[in-house]
């Protein structure tokens, strides 16, 4: 066994992926919509930006492995009623706006986006162009499945503003795909990636999966040799959670051909070795980019930014989120809206917002937040910094969190000096154990723990 693949035996655990903190599990139903109407009003600062997510949930068909929140149709009327609730969300949220305000961010994400028809890609973009004032220079990115996608598609995105582009992929494999009931062949993810190109994406990503059935060592390989020489900018590959007990269309795969625990530890020393050797680096745990990309930039400026939607360019915004399931953010709180779509818009049509539940930060959340986000982004924590920041002794306040850590040094994930805790090149892939030990949650003792996926 190889001292990498040895790392990640011994530190493969469940884990926050720290997309928030605190996490999604501890947001409770006491979380109202009066409340957040109050926290919207209150936050009004024409100088801060925006980044507005807008959730469609809709799919042509289930992929088994999925644990998004979707809808699996054929009937697209149900995409286009879906519209006019979300365009009664964004005026309600859109009138407790600040006009001055500029959205630097806006992202769509499913279920499927690409769901909808060009005609209707065009429709919802003027919804959120009309309500919120979009910068120039907009960071713009959507998800795209391959299947039932059209360049027509693609152009309406484009024309819509749309620079960034994340296309599923998953695997090649033909026998992978169809156990997953995801079956794309190669030269149609081709097209799709030539397509976008041609239209002058600035930045595509592609989505892999590892840990789904009948994958191999080598099967896999096969897929990166493919995918690999049509060089995305970004490739972001994570780790398949076998999770029935809350996802129950997962119970369609058979466990008995899932790829084994040591088989998983294979595939990530693969990825890590294979795009390592193609020239992608490590942002941070299962995300790679090319040296030129703007994520790479971001992080050695120090503006780079984590949140629902992963690793983002800009920090400093406030998300304000549309939709069944989506989740908005402000410095002080997390509201997540309504995930079953029939009482999401039930709600919206009785004319209020689609509260479902959400949590206000305490000062301790804040500071820990902002420490684990330091370390999920920057890659390294500055103590004396960090410490007058907050008006905090580091030493006192952190005990816990820097009892834990020295195991990890000894392993070279971290070095530990005098005034910085710094994230090795080795360590970017376990940002997570790393974070852990600055998490408050994890540390109460509680029959009630969420359950989470394991970080490696």
């Amino acid at each position: 066994m190889s001292q990498f693949v040895a790392l990640l035996e011994k530190y493969s655990k469940p884990g926050p992926r720290y997309t928030s903190y605190p996490t999604a599990p501890y947001f409770h139903t006491g979380f109202t919509e009066a409340d957040w109407i109050d926290e919207i009003k209150n936050t009004q600062d024409p100088a801060r930006g925006l980044s507005l997510y807008t959730h469609i949930p809709f799919c042509d068909t289930l992929c088994y492995y999925c644990g998004c929140n979707m809808v699996a149709t054929g009937d697209y009327s149900k995409a286009s009623q879906y519209l006019g609730f979300l365009e009664q969300e964004m005026d309600r949220v859109a009138a407790l706006t600040d006009s001055r305000r500029q959205v630097k961010q806006l992202h769509w994400g499913g279920g499927t986006p690409t769901y909808l028809n060009p005609t209707d890609i065009r429709r919802l973009m003027e919804m959120l162009r009309s309500r919120f004032n979009i910068a120039a220079d907009a960071e713009m990115g959507c998800e795209a499945d391959p299947r039932e996608l059209t360049r027509e598609h693609l152009v309406a995105l484009r024309e819509a503003g749309f620079n960034r582009l994340s296309i599923g992929v998953q695997d090649l494999d033909e026998q992978v795909q169809k156990s997953v009931n995801r079956v794309q062949p190669e030269e149609l993810i081709h097209t799709v990636y030539r397509w976008a190109r041609e239209l002058g994406f600035s930045s595509i990503n592609m989505d892999l999966i590892v840990g789904l059935p009948h994958q191999t060592v080598e099967s896999f390989a096969r897929t990166l040799d493919k995918v690999v020489p049509w060089a995305p900018d970004r490739f972001a590959i994570f780790g398949y959670a076998h999770v029935p007990w809350m996802k129950k269309h997962q119970k369609l795969i058979n466990e008995n051909d899932l790829p084994s625990f040591t088989t998983r530890l294979d595939l990530q020393q693969l990825i890590h070795e294979r795009l390592g050797a193609a020239g992608y680096l490590n942002i941070g745990m299962d995300h790679y980019a090319r040296p030129e990309d703007e994520i790479i930039k971001a992080l050695e400026s120090k503006t780079l930014w984590r949140n629902f939607q992963g690793y983002t360019t800009h920090k400093d915004c406030d998300i304000y989120a549309f939709g069944a399931s989506s989740i908005s953010q402000t410095p002080n709180c997390y509201m997540q809206n309504e995930k079953n779509l029939k009482r999401y818009q039930n709600l919206i049509g009785k004319g209020g917002l689609a509260v479902e539940r959400g949590l206000k930060l305490t000062r301790d959340d804040q500071i820990r937040r902002d420490a684990i986000n330091r370390i999920m982004c920057d890659l390294e924590l500055d103590m004396p910094k960090f410490a007058a920041a907050w008006n905090i002794d580091f030493a006192d306040y952190f005990a816990d969190a820097l009892a834990d850590l020295p195991p990890l040094a000894a392993d070279g994930l971290i070095s530990l000096e005098p005034t910085r805790i710094v994230v090795s090149d080795i360590g970017r892939l376990f940002l997570r154990n790393i974070a852990m030990c600055f998490d408050g949650y994890l540390k109460q003792a509680s029959q009630d723990q969420p359950r989470y996926s394991r970080t490696a």
